[in-house]
């Protein structure tokens, strides 16, 4: 999916479909894995016959593609807010950093859904279809959970001291049917789509999610806004918010469900014809039966659609994530994603809520993400063309130091936010560039990274080992969230003072009188004090993040990387004896 930064799409087996369309084929070495290529040249040539001559998607294929669409715009809408959207509102209601970071914990489901991807790919009910009947109940819950939040969200909202665990276990749960729901549909598109329009399968999944989010946080922040509805949608001003998160959840919650019915009544599990699916492999499941014929790993498919994966087949996909990260050049390369998204936890996480803090608008931050969102693609395409040949991470680790740059002008960005509160144009100019340079390193990085993972991943097990590298690479960039923002908080400090200047604080032995936190600081004013801000902890945590991701990289990362990328692909492969028969 394109998610937030650094998050990469985690198919479950379906991974093989960045694998197929990537145009950098995995590089065999040796006589045994050359007798393993010999057996699967002829799978791969006719995948790359139809992925170079099919230029335009088939015409039988386009409402299919158009469902896939639908089903990842449902999904990309809870993840906007999980994501998007509510951090800025738990920020804007004066939550501290370390209840933002608090609140992150929602999003884990989707850095994590590796753990059980292969349930969801081997446990199905054989009337509905191996696909439908993950995605029909998954979907009926999530829809049924929005409709309950929609009734509640907004009385939640209104009291956020009291009710920050609930929102969090409740986004944590709706998270995690996104996550479910995403593994379903992935293996879906791989099976819903003809042979000929399999690689418009990511592309589904790119303009779906892309859009939900978009829809759940620009546009819904816009709407939220009182000031945006005042100046674009209203003729009498008002107070009030044109669209409440309530009113919005309970919408998409009868679109979640209607999207579900139209599933369940008028989509087939297996839309195409029983005479081309015949012909057709199952993709996912070739991985997971292997015949030793010779001493070599070879691939069988399935032709049976929904032939039973089997305990063996469940078991065999742990045992193979198990041993593709036993091998040493694995976690080294595991220790790099863990370690080198430190850097730009602070810019990345708190940069844009400090100016919401400092009086930056909603809707002119919905803005700038409007600019960068139709940019973002562009970037996309020209990093793809950058991060092919023999130093796939070459342009990884020049963004690395772009997105320090972005960071180190976050800073600047916060520091010299206007005193009066009157955002100027070059000051507004100045934060679309330093959303845009973050962002285009970003991609930068993504895109890189996505074509290394694509590059050393064993063939024979190329969509466990791709699921596995992603998994860890996202679980990277989320760990040292709420760490970052709770240093945050230790590194304020904030003191209640009368308004105009006094030989001695009366506010001194008052219990706000550290008036850091929404409640202290309410209290100050409520007794006619100013809460004054003696140190805000977002530059020093910012300008830590920064020093440490520099120092991490001229000590270790630049080499580690290096060394890495140079390795022959044959250190990357898993030995034939510790792979699942």
């Amino acid at each position: 999916m394109s998610e937030s930064p650094d998050v990469l799409p985690i198919f479950s087996n379906s991974l093989k479909r960045h694998d197929d369309s990537n145009s950098t084929s995995p590089r065999i070495h040796g006589d045994t894995h050359a007798a393993m290529a010999d057996r699967l040249l002829p799978y791969e040539n006719a995948r790359q016959r139809s992925s170079t001559t099919q230029k335009n998607l088939p015409r039988q294929d386009r409402p299919r593609f158009f469902l896939l669409v639908l089903l990842y715009l449902i999904q990309g809408v809870p993840i906007g807010l999980a994501f998007g959207s509510v951090p800025f509102l738990l920020k804007s209601a004066q939550l501290s950093y370390t209840q933002v970071g608090f609140f992150s914990l929602a999003s884990y489901p989707y850095s994590l859904k590796l753990l059980w991807s292969p349930i969801v790919d081997s446990c199905y009910l054989k009337r509905l279809g191996r696909r439908r009947s993950w995605i029909i109940p998954v979907q009926a819950v999530s829809g049924l959970t929005l409709l309950f939040l929609g009734t509640v969200i907004d009385s939640l909202m209104r009291n956020l001291q009291k009710n920050l665990y609930t929102l969090t276990y409740t986004f944590f749960f709706l998270i995690l049917l996104c996550a479910t729901q995403d593994i379903a549909v992935d293996g879906w598109a791989l099976t819903i789509l003809s042979k000929d329009a399999l690689s418009y399968a990511s592309t589904a999944q790119t303009i779906g999610l892309n859009t939900g989010y978009f829809l759940s946080f620009t546009v819904f922040l816009a709407f939220n806004s009182a000031d945006f509805a005042n100046s674009y949608l209203r003729k009498t001003p008002s107070s009030d918010s044109f669209l409440t998160l309530g009113q919005y959840m309970w919408f998409w919650g009868w679109m979640y469900l209607a999207v579900t019915v139209v599933i369940l009544i008028f989509v087939p599990e297996d839309p195409l014809s029983r005479r081309k699916q015949a012909s057709s492999k199952d993709i996912e499941l070739e991985e997971l039966q292997r015949d030793e014929l010779s001493g070599v790993n070879v691939v069988q498919a399935h032709t049976a659609y929904n032939e039973p994966a089997g305990r063996n087949t469940l078991f065999g996909v742990y045992h193979k994530m198990w041993n593709v990260v036993k091998l040493k050049n694995v976690k080294l390369f595991i220790l790099v994603h863990l370690v080198s998204k430190i850097a730009f936890q602070a810019n990345e996480g708190a940069t844009n809520l400090k100016l919401l803090d400092k009086g930056f608008s909603r809707e002119d931050l919905a803005i700038t993400v409007l600019i960068d969102f139709p940019l973002e693609i562009v970037f996309g395409y020209y990093s793809a063309r950058w991060s092919t040949g023999d130093e796939p991470l070459k342009p990884w680790m020049y963004a690395y130091l772009g997105r320090i740059a972005a960071a180190a002008l976050g800073q600047v960005l916060v520091w010299c936010f206007p005193k009066d509160g009157h955002v100027t144009t070059a000051y507004f100019l100045f934060v679309i560039f330093q959303h845009l340079l973050s962002s285009f390193m970003s991609t930068i990085q993504f895109v890189s990274i996505c074509a290394f993972h694509t590059q050393i991943a064993d063939p024979l097990i190329g969509g466990t080992y791709m699921t596995t590298l992603n998994t860890l690479s996202n679980l990277g960039g989320q760990w040292p969230k709420i760490i970052v923002l709770s240093l945050i908080d230790k590194l304020t400090t904030a003191r209640c003072v009368p308004p105009t200047p006094m030989a001695t604080n009366p506010f001194e032995e008052t219990p706000f009188f550290n008036c850091y936190g929404s409640s202290a600081k309410s209290d100050c004013l409520g007794h006619g004090g100013v809460c004054n801000t003696i140190a805000d902890g977002y530059y020093n945590t910012n300008l830590l993040c920064i020093i440490i991701g520099l120092v991490l990289y001229y000590g270790w990362i630049r080499k580690t990387v290096v060394h890495l990328q140079g390795l022959p692909i044959s250190a990357w492969r898993v030995g034939k004896s510790t792979l699942p028969i």
